[in-house]
């Protein structure tokens, strides 16, 4: 029988919701092929979240606790998970298109030998077997890969899948002799200088509020659009021209060349819609835009639009939201 086996991501002792992603795409492929699910959990002291994913219907969670994988130092992470594959003959390795799963997959599938589909967002049936669809252009264009080598590594585009829910099972839990040998890679894990914030992650967030290159620092900035996230408990972001011009950091960037999200509720707010930014949110299950022009082209993607200053709209819409809230 084929074996899937999917790289769990975690932070601070939590399951991401990107790996809750990347099963749902497993499961869906396990339906097409008859496959078994396995996962793997790398990292230092994480027994814990071992535990947290036995209830998500896979066959074995494999542990790998080791202090040199404390880190996903992409050395030590392939190497280990390249073995693990190996010693369970898993023929599928995935894994989130996340900087991580980016920094890992290719090298995994380098060790294995294997072909290796990449950001993909659905499977197709073909007369020779699954093949996976990943965007290409911006996402104007799909294409769809098939593999051909006896293993394939396949990462995962997660915001084109609904998060996986528990089932309720009770996975067996096995512990994986893992030999990192980071000394032997010449890799050694320096430091991790990470964005502090008190909002939701942006890729994990259900409300995203992004603004764009029209949130003009004179006329009061992102400032305007922070209240609202406030008040919605969401996470922000900008698009490429906000970010290119100082008006916001780099980790607020969503779209080709930034971060991909697929919130429930996504406000573009003085966006114009440029493909590129697109890439990245046209996914979000909600989409409502304001703008002070109504042909630019995030009004064709948006569900709700609004042809308004958003220095105006955006105060209106808190104080209409805390009147029926209140």
């Amino acid at each position: 029988m084929s074996r899937i086996l999917v790289l769990a991501e975690h932070e601070k002792g939590h399951v991401k919701k990107v790996t809750l992603n990347t099963l749902a795409f497993a499961r869906q492929l396990a339906a097409k092929t008859g496959a078994s699910i396995d996962i793997a959990v790398l990292g230092k002291g994480v027994g814990d979240i071992g535990e947290k994913l036995r209830g998500y219907g896979a066959g074995t969670v494999h542990v790998a606790d080791h202090a040199e994988l404390e880190h996903p130092v992409a050395a030590a992470w392939a190497k280990t998970l390249a073995e693990l594959a190996t010693s369970i003959g898993a023929t599928v390795v995935t894994a989130p298109a996340s900087s991580i799963g980016k920094d890992v997959l290719p090298r995994v599938a380098a060790r294995l030998g294997a072909g290796m589909a990449s950001d993909v967002v659905g499977i197709v049936d073909t007369a020779k077997g699954p093949a996976f669809r990943r965007p290409m252009w911006a996402g104007n264009l799909m294409g769809d890969a098939f593999i051909k080598t006896k293993v394939q590594v396949v990462s995962v585009r997660a915001s084109a899948f609904d998060a996986a829910e528990a089932t309720g099972g009770s996975s067996a839990l096995a512990a994986f002799a893992a030999q990192p040998d980071l000394a032997k890679s010449r890799v050694r894990f320096v430091s991790f200088d990470g964005v502090q914030s008190t909002r939701p992650d942006l890729t994990e967030a259900s409300v995203v509020v992004a603004g764009g290159r029209g949130l003009k620092p004179e006329k009061g900035g992102f400032g305007a659009i922070e209240p609202l996230a406030d008040l919605l408990g969401a996470a922000i972001g900008a698009s490429r021209a906000a970010v290119d011009d100082g008006f916001a950091p780099n980790d607020y960037q969503i779209g080709q060349t930034g971060k991909v999200v697929a919130p429930q509720l996504y406000f573009a707010i003085a966006i114009s819609g440029a493909v590129q930014h697109l890439a990245g949110m046209k996914n979000s299950k909600v989409i409502v835009a304001i703008n002070t022009r109504d042909d630019e082209p995030i009004f064709k993607v948006a569900d709700y639009g609004l042809v308004a200053d958003a220095f105006v709209a955006v105060p209106e819409l808190i104080a209409k939201i805390k009147a029926m809230r209140g």
